[in-house]
């Protein structure tokens, strides 16, 4: 096949996916899969079925649609990011290098051996508990602190820098300057925090799964069969990917600003883009949608500012963490071909 056929697109699937802790998660039309690579060096899958959860005809409306769908999967997301890190078995790993030798004595009765074993499954189930407990803590409080530090970086801070940018250059101070100012510097506090996280070894390896992810959908949108070698010569630049919603969304929030009076207070002005969040995701929502089910200059000058911040969200993922991929992929394609068209 040559490299022009290789480019061919032959259809727009509305399968997607999300990159986890050693996985992969791939999300059908009708099945959920998650691909998680276990410390042993084997895959664990786990499959169930989506839920058709009945809604009103509002939540399908163009603009609303993109709310629920965005709840939806964020919310799926942070409970298969949790499950991958208990069925990739690295906080067993981490259990077992934190216990204590065994003392039991080379003559041990077979009573005593016993008795050590129930006693350490007994301390294993009252240590999860504990885990779970304290995880469930941990989550309440750093979602409250993400929450805080985003309201601060993304809002407060702006809009201070500008304040003092506009003591040193009244010209400035007019409500288009005053948009792309913060919406360009919220941007590039968005891109500082991607590149310091991408050189922590875990998140890069999370990133590399999200690679093989892109790969394997591309590949299975060529309609070429879903192997290592098919997956791995596809690009791991994505119009639909979350990396690019996210920078969207970051974008439109810009316009939105820009038609805010400018004559109003500054916590006036806060409260309103809290307010409008529900319509830059939605916005965003719909870009996206339709950068993924079309590609002409429009579609492609829409998705360039994601493709261009996932040369850091995805990196070129090894063999096994396509194998990975691909299992997820092939757990969910439904069996009407026409059933996931985008």
């Amino acid at each position: 096949m040559s490299k022009k056929q290789q480019e061919c697109v032959l259809k727009k699937t509305s399968i997607g996916g999300q990159a986890l802790i050693e996985g992969v998660m791939m999300r059908g039309p009708e099945r959920t899969a998650m691909a998680v690579r276990h410390v042993s060096g084997e895959i664990r899958m786990e499959e169930w079925e989506n839920k058709k959860s009945k809604r009103w005809a509002i939540t399908r409306w163009p603009l609303i649609r993109g709310v629920f769908g965005f709840i939806d999967s964020l919310t799926l997301g942070m409970k298969c990011l949790m499950k991958s890190a208990e069925m990739s078995g690295l906080e067993e790993e981490l259990e077992d290098a934190m216990e204590e030798e065994n003392t039991l004595p080379e003559d041990a009765t077979d009573e005593q051996i016993a008795a050590a074993a129930a006693e350490k499954e007994a301390k294993k189930a009252a240590n999860k508990k504990k885990a779970d407990t304290l995880m469930n803590v941990v989550m309440v409080i750093g979602m409250v602190l993400g929450v805080a530090l985003s309201l601060l970086l993304f809002m407060w801070l702006p809009i201070k820098l500008f304040t003092l940018l506009v003591k040193v250059a009244p010209v400035m101070d007019n409500r288009y300057f005053r948009g792309v100012f913060e919406g360009l510097l919220r941007i590039l506090i968005f891109l500082g925090y991607m590149i310091a996280v991408s050189r922590m070894k875990d998140i890069r390896r999370t990133f590399m799964y999200h690679g093989a992810e892109h790969k394997s959908i591309f590949c299975y949108e060529k309609g070429l069969p879903l192997t290592v070698e098919n997956v791995r010569m596809q690009k791991r630049f994505h119009p639909r990917c979350g990396t690019s919603f996210m920078i969207l969304m970051l974008i439109v929030g810009i316009l939105i600003s820009i038609c805010i009076p400018y004559s109003l207070p500054d916590i006036l002005r806060t409260a309103i883009k809290l307010l409008m969040l529900p319509l830059t995701v939605g916005v965003g929502y719909e870009l996206i949608k339709l950068a993924g089910r079309h590609d002409n200059w429009l579609t492609r000058f829409i998705s360039t500012p994601g493709v261009w911040m996932q040369h850091i969200t995805t990196v070129e993922p090894e063999d096994d963490m396509i194998e990975c991929a691909i299992k997820a992929l092939e757990a969910v394609i439904p069996e009407d071909k026409e059933a996931d068209k985008w």
